[in-house]
Parts: structure tokens; C-alpha cells; sequence
């Protein structure tokens, strides 16, 4: 209940825009019809939903506030050096050659064995990576030459040195060691990790987005280098792969001194740049769909997303209690006018009548006390039934007004025609339609027999053609019937062309410890959630964050307390869009590669985990206000730092929400809907970690691709929460059938599944288990298709075979043959006994 109570003040000042009475008697019910139909009075997010927030976002985020004087010492370290070479020049006013001399010149410097010398001309690089601030008049400038030179250090061959000086700090024994007998890890401990990382990530970040004025040189590095960091060309696997060792390492407390936050962008960034991001999955899943000759796709379903509206919150638990105080008083106000009353009693069925209709007409959203499960069902639906409702005799012991006009169409919501999803329709949907339907009218099956209606009534033989008018058939059913064809005829069918791509290359490399970076990753969410208690055994995922010396004032208290509310939620951010970028583009390059991390997810409680995250006043941390705009970069390098107060801090910016906890929010919804999207035992996870109540609560937030993917975890599990609560939570229910897709045939709103046996659910991951374990072996074992293999069993041939040995054999063969030859004893006659 203080989680309802903290939330209902926000949720007031949403809908009721800073008035804090409450109507009376049917004003109740008008003001709930004005909150469905109208957005006015608590206004939609104003949120676009895309691959990452703007690049000045996305580069603000790299830095923790602590690192500001950083700034400086690079910028420092660059002019130092540059002085030496340009002669009175500045950086800005040289030719391109002239620059790329210079370049050429840090990256000769780069290979010195001093290690103070190393980090200055690190620096150095990083200053010219951040768009040499010091001679730039405004942000467009610093980013303008920001992108110049990152182009410029790729083109010089920059970030292959990095990697190897990256490659050379990861085995650093030395740095793990000391750092592991630290009792507290700052900042200083990773000095030149955060550097080297923070060049990767401009350089990743910045060559990534694409503008309308790049040179076509620039947009040939770009794909150069996407294909570079694709490809096994760093110690043969791709370059995220040595980033997925870092955070194992990190999480194994090996390397506690690794800046995680770094780490996690800079994966999350080449992810997204070597994979795709959501439209270049969907231009993906359209090109499949065309090879594998199926019907393209109904929508758009990015395009749908967008266009959609969010539905108003269901009521808070407040708001009810209050609708039951003004019952109490209407019941006080019936006592004084019982003789008016009892005039008026034989009109009270028809206008209540009336009145109901009148509001079923205008609010599709009727009836909805949107009550958890937990509180009394006996309320439920009163007036319904015949009895008449206090409220409306409230209403109806003054004259009875004039029926109101209908209201002219302008008026009405502008809904589009029709639902905005096409129904779908699975080929097993139509089986099951069938076999039901014979067994009905003629007594026996024909099996996955779907063309023969042989006995069948005329309304029957409809059914089947509008079934079969929206039947869908999805790439990753093709994909297992196929494999399913391969375990079978492994000799006839031959190998499987397997194209190279770079998520194919990535799944190949990951597969090994696959389960060792799920782990890693989900402790470092757990982490950083915020409904997180520390820990002494908890990983510390702050060592990138907290300064050498700690704060002794307030103002630097607070400051610290931002930063790091701050860091946790971009961890947060990189975390949950990594995730769902590997599940969507793993299931569409096949679709037991995605379930294989699914599974590994499951079996190490992701569910309950992003349960446990939704588990807090939502609405607050979606409009949490933890960043000081004037210590973003770039705005703190090119203009003068204003005097920080208390009062300046405590008011954050203006924005009506933060963007990246929004985003991962929507991404943490999507993961939690991949792993249990038809699967029967993982949606009776979310009924028995009792998600229906944490779910509704993130109902509040107003924005319609969020509310999309909560209503679609609320739907999975309706059959499952019993009559009671579809009946308390009818306009959830309205909200459902509004705006998440029909499945024709299912039964979501009733609770007569035949698929949900509870004995089966164990089966059903077992065998899950077992055809992804096939998969695996037969794609990617060695020794694949080993029984098959032809045995030879001729003497002369096997003897005859030429035996590769080691060098170091020729030398010590002699040895060996004492060894084990003639110093063993040979019992000659165990080979003349029976084995």
C-alpha cells in the first residue's frame, strides 16, 4: 500500500491538472468518460520510441559528472604536444594532410613502452575524438569537428591501436591484483581503461549515425568499418566478444576496477552498429520472408506503434476510496430527502436505464474499478444487478433534465477504422478448430488434415475460410520445420548452407560461455535496479563513478547522488536495449539461437528480476530527474559554468519525463514479452510472482507503446486470474481488445485453454532443452553426423595411416618408448582370455 500512496499524488496532478476537488455524484462518472476520450487533462508523453535518444544525448552519457576536470587535462595534454607541431597554428586552421601528419605522429607515440607516456598521448587523441572544444565557439561546432576527426583517426588506423593497448589493459594482472586488495576502487583506478574506451565509443558512436551531408568517403569508412568490427578479424571473434569478457571478468571480481558503465555502452553501440537496429531488423525480416516465398508482412509494425494513442489510466486505489466516501454522503443526503425520493422512485428504473446506456454509448472503458487482486470484490459492478446506485439517486431527485443531444461525429474520438492490427491466425490454430469440430459433428480426427470439411455444416466451412484468410505463417516456423526435416534425414538432405552474417558469426563466438554473459549481464542489471538493496556480496558497479575523495560539503553530496542515480539508469539503459537486440536479432537468424538465450535467461531469473524493477513507483522514476544539464557534454565545455546550488540541482530540468529510463522500461516490457510469448510455463511465472498488480500500476504511465506491451503481459495471463478479477478490471479488458492483436480462435478473456495443462510445463522446457541441444550439435559440433561416419576395418590401411606428431616428439622419442613401452610388463595371455 506506500507504494499505491506515493503513486496516487503524481496520477492526482496528471489527470486533474492542479485541482485537487472532487466532483460530486455523476461528475464522477463524466470525468472518467472525459479521461478516456480525452488526452487534455493528462497528456501523452511526448515520446518517440527509436534505436538510441539523440547523438548529444548518447555523448553526454559516456561521461559521469566526476570526470568533468578531465575536460581540461586532456585538452591540456593535446596542446602540450600540439605546440611542438603546429607552430602557432591552430588545430581547426591546418590542412587535411597537415592533420593526418599529426595523427600519424600520436600514433607513433602510441607504441612507447612508458606508460605515463601512453596515457598523455591517449589523451591527447581523446581531446581531438571530442572535437577540439577549446576552438569551437558552440556545440554544433565541437560535434562538427568531432565528426571530422573521428573519421580522420579511422582512416589512420587509430582503433586498431586502441585495441591492442584495450587487449593489454584487460591482462594487466597487475592493475586486477591491486585493485582486488582495495577495500574502496575510484575513479583513478581505471585511468586508462576509461580513456581507451571512452576514443572506442566516440569513435563507434560518431561513424555510426549517419547525416544527409557525409562525404562518400565517410560513407565507405562506415561500411568498412562495420564489416571490420563485424567480422572475427580481432584474435579471430568479433570485436563485442572481447567486450563480453570484460563484463564476465568484472562480474567474476577478477577486474572489480573495469568502468562498467563504459564497457556496457560501447557493447551496446557495436551491437547495434554490426547487427542493425529495429527498422534495419524489420527491412531484415521482410528480405526473409521474400526467400522464403511467404506473404509479406500485414503492417508495419513500427509504423503502427507510433500512430497509436494511450488509453487513460485505470483508477488508483485513492481515487476509488474517495468514490466511496461520496457514496457515504450521498446516503446522509437520501436521509434528509426521502420524501422527495419516494416521489421519484417510479421514474428511477427508466432514467437510470438511461443513464447507463447513455454512458456505454460514449465510454467504451465502462464498469473498471481496476482493483488488485487483493481488495474486497464485493463493490464490484454495483448497480449493475437492478439495485439502484446512490449516486444516481443523488442525481435524480431534481427535476429530470432534458435528454442531452447526441454529440455531432467531430466530437467523437477520432479512432481509425477498425482495430490497428491485423488478426493473425497460426496453422496449429486451425487444427485445433478442426479436430475440435470433427470430433463434434462426426466422431473421429484426420489429423494435421486442415483442406478435408468432408461432414462438416456450411457455418463450419466458413469458419475454416476466414481462419485460412488470416493465417500467418512466421519465419521461425519455417525454420524449425526445416530443422526438424534435417534431424531426420541428416545423410539425405545433405549439410545446410550456413551464410556467414555477423550475427551468425557472433552466435558462433558467444556459444561457448553463452551462459556465463547472461549471468554477468542480469547481476549487473540486478545491480543496478532501483529496487536494489545493497549488499556486502553485491558486485560494485560504481568504481567508474566515485571520485578519489569523497565529498565534504552538501552541494557535492548532492552532486555525487545525481551522478549516481545517473550512472545506474544509463546501466539500466545499455543493459536492457543489449538484450533485446540480441533476442530479436538471434530469432530471426534462427529461431533456436534466440530460445537458447531465452532459456539461459529464464533458468537465471530474468523474470522475476524485470518484475522486481516494475515493483516501484513507476511514474516517478520515468520522470526522475537525476542530471544537471549544464555538466553535459558539450554544453560544459563551450560554455562558462554557472555557480551550482542546492535549490539548482534539486529543480533538475524541465522535462516532462527522462527519455532513457522511458526507453529501458519499453525495453525491459518487450524482453519480459519475448520469453514468454507462447510459452505456457513462463506465463504462469508472471501469475505466480502475482505480476497482474505490478503491471496495472505501469498502466499510469501515458504512453501508448509502453501501455501496448504491458497490456500484451496482462492478456497472456487473463485465463489464468480468474472471473473475479476480469470482471473488476472490465476496462482493462476494453483496453486489450483495443489495442493489443487478435488471435482468432483464442480465448485469452475466459480460461478454457486446452494448452494450459499445468502438467506440462515442465515437459514443454525439457523438450525445448533437448531440440535446441540438436540444433547446436548438429550446426555446430566437429565431429557432427560421428554414427554415421564409415569405419575402417582393414589392418593394413589403418596401420598405414600417416600419423602427424609434435616436433618435440622426434626429439624424445627414445624416452617415450623406455617410458611406455619397455618398461611396461605385457600380459601376453589376457589376449588369449575371453573379455
Amino acid at each position: 500500500m506506500q507504494a499505491e500512496d506515493m503513486e496516487v499524488p503524481i496520477i492526482n496532478n496528471l489527470n486533474d491538472n492542479g485541482d485537487r476537488q472532487r466532483p460530486k455524484g455523476k461528475d464522477v462518472f463524466k470525468d472518467q468518460q472525459k479521461e478516456s476520450e480525452s488526452s487534455m487533462e493528462s497528456p501523452n508523453l511526448e515520446f518517440e520510441y527509436g534505436d538510441t535518444d539523440t547523438l548529444t544525448a548518447e555523448l553526454s552519457e559516456l561521461y559521469s559528472y566526476t570526470e568533468e576536470p578531465e575536460f581540461a587535462l586532456n585538452r591540456d595534454y593535446f596542446e602540450e604536444d600540439f605546440r611542438s607541431h603546429a607552430r602557432g597554428k591552430r588545430w581547426i586552421e591546418l590542412t587535411v594532410d597537415e592533420q593526418r601528419a599529426y595523427v600519424m605522429s600520436l600514433l607513433d607515440a602510441l607504441e612507447v613502452t612508458d606508460r605515463d607516456k601512453r596515457l598523455k598521448v591517449a589523451r591527447a587523441i581523446l581531446y581531438l575524438a571530442q572535437g577540439v572544444f577549446d576552438e569551437c565557439d558552440t556545440e554544433v561546432d565541437v560535434l562538427h569537428w568531432s565528426r571530422h576527426n573521428v573519421f580522420l583517426l579511422y582512416d589512420m588506423g587509430i582503433f586498431t591501436a586502441l585495441l591492442e593497448l584495450l587487449s593489454m589493459e584487460i591482462d594487466n594482472n597487475q592493475a586486477c591484483s591491486s585493485a582486488v586488495r582495495k577495500p574502496a576502487i575510484s575513479l583513478a583506478d581505471s585511468t586508462e581503461l576509461r580513456v581507451l574506451l571512452s576514443i572506442m565509443y566516440l569513435m563507434v558512436e560518431t561513424v555510426r549515425v549517419q547525416t544527409e551531408d557525409d562525404r562518400p568517403e565517410w560513407r565507405a569508412a562506415r561500411e568498412a568499418f562495420k564489416n571490420e568490427l563485424g567480422s572475427p578479424l580481432y584474435n579471430g571473434e568479433p570485436f563485442a566478444l572481447l567486450l563480453f569478457t570484460m563484463v564476465t571478468k568484472f562480474c567474476s571480481m577478477n577486474a572489480p576496477h573495469f568502468p562498467m558503465k563504459k564497457v556496457l555502452l560501447l557493447l551496446w553501440k557495436t551491437i547495434l552498429f554490426t547487427l542493425g537496429g529495429f527498422e534495419e531488423l524489420q527491412e531484415m525480416k521482410v528480405r526473409g520472408r521474400e526467400r522464403l516465398n511467404l506473404p509479406p508482412l500485414p503492417e508495419d509494425s513500427i509504423k503502427v506503434v507510433r500512430a497509436m494513442r494511450a488509453a487513460s489510466p485505470p483508477a488508483s486505489a485513492m481515487e476509488l476510496i474517495e468514490q466511496q466516501q461520496q457514496q457515504k454522503r450521498g446516503r446522509r443526503s437520501r436521509r434528509l430527502q426521502s420524501e422527495c425520493s419516494q416521489l421519484c422512485t417510479v421514474q428511477l428504473p427508466l432514467v437510470k436505464q438511461d443513464s447507463l446506456d447513455t454512458y456505454n454509448e460514449r465510454d467504451p472503458f465502462k464498469n473498471d474499478d481496476a482493483r488488485d487482486e487483493e481488495e474486497d470484490p464485493e463493490d464490484t459492478d454495483s448497480g449493475i444487478e437492478g439495485e439502484v446506485d446512490p449516486l444516481d439517486r443523488d442525481v435524480i431527485i431534481q427535476p429530470p433534465p432534458p435528454p442531452p443531444p447526441l454529440r455531432p461525429p467531430t466530437e467523437r474520438v477520432n479512432f481509425p477504422k477498425g482495430l490497428p492490427w491485423a488478426p493473425k491466425v497460426r496453422e496449429k490454430d486451425i487444427e485445433h478448430f478442426l479436430e475440435t469440430s470433427r470430433n463434434k459433428f462426426i466422431g473421429f480426427t484426420l489429423g494435421n488434415d486442415i483442406e478435408t470439411l468432408v461432414g462438416l455444416p456450411r457455418p463450419i466451412h466458413e469458419s475454416v475460410k476466414t481462419l485460412k484468410q488470416h493465417k500467418y505463417v512466421s519465419i521461425a516456423e519455417v525454420q524449425i520445420k526445416r530443422e526438424d526435416e534435417l534431424q531426420q534425414c541428416p545423410l539425405t538432405l545433405g549439410e545446410e548452407e550456413v551464410e556467414d552474417t555477423p550475427t551468425e558469426m557472433l552466435y558462433l563466438g558467444m556459444l561457448p560461455n553463452l551462459s556465463q554473459y547472461v549471468i554477468a549481464l542480469l547481476k549487473l542489471l540486478l545491480a543496478a535496479a532501483p529496487t536494489s538493496k545493497a549488499k556486502t556480496d553485491s558486485i560494485n558497479i560504481l568504481a567508474d563513478v566515485l571520485p578519489e575523495e569523497m565529498p565534504i560539503t552538501v552541494l557535492q553530496s548532492m552532486k555525487l547522488g545525481i551522478d549516481v542515480n545517473r550512472h545506474k539508469e544509463i546501466i539500466v539503459k545499455a543493459i536492457s536495449a543489449l538484450l533485446l537486440l540480441l533476442l530479436k536479432h538471434f530469432k530471426l537468424n534462427h529461431v533456436y539461437q534466440f530460445e537458447i538465450v531465452s532459456q539461459h535467461l529464464v533458468f537465471a531469473n530474468c523474470i522475476p528480476l524485470i518484475l522486481k524493477f516494475f515493483n516501484q513507483n513507476i511514474m516517478s522514476y520515468i520522470s526522475a530527474k537525476n542530471s544537471i544539464c549544464v555538466l553535459d557534454f558539450p554544453h560544459c565545455v563551450v560554455h562558462e559554468m554557472p555557480e551550482l546550488t542546492a535549490e539548482s540541482l534539486e529543480a533538475g530540468d524541465s522535462n516532462q519525463f527522462c527519455w532513457r529510463n522511458l526507453f529501458s522500461c519499453i525495453n525491459l516490457l518487450r524482453i519480459l514479452n519475448k520469453l514468454t510469448k507462447w510459452k505456457h510455463s513462463r506465463t504462469m511465472m508472471l501469475v505466480v510472482f502475482k505480476s497482474a498488480p505490478i503491471l496495472k500500476r505501469a498502466l499510469k504511465v501515458k504512453q501508448a507503446m509502453m501501455q501496448l506491451y504491458v497490456l500484451k503481459l496482462l492478456k497472456i495471463q487473463t485465463k489464468y486470474l480468474g472471473r473475479q478479477w476480469r470482471k473488476s478490471n472490465m476496462k482493462t479488458m476494453s483496453a486489450i481488445y483495443q489495442k493489443v492483436r487478435h488471435r482468432l480462435n483464442d480465448d485469452w478473456a475466459y480460461g478454457n485453454d486446452i494448452d494450459a495443462r499445468p502438467w506440462d510445463f515442465q515437459a514443454e522446457e525439457c523438450a525445448l532443452r533437448e531440440s535446441i541441444e540438436k540444433f547446436n550439435s548438429r550446426r555446430y559440433d566437429k565431429n557432427k553426423n560421428g554414427d554415421f561416419t564409415p569405419v575402417d576395418n582393414c589392418l593394413q590401411s589403418v596401420l598405414g595411416q600417416r600419423v602427424e606428431l609434435p616436433e618435440d616428439f622426434h626429439y624424445s622419442y627414445e624416452m617415450w618408448l623406455e617410458r611406455e613401452v619397455f618398461s611396461q610388463p605385457i600380459q601376453w595371455e589376457g589376449l588369449l582370455q575371453n573379455p
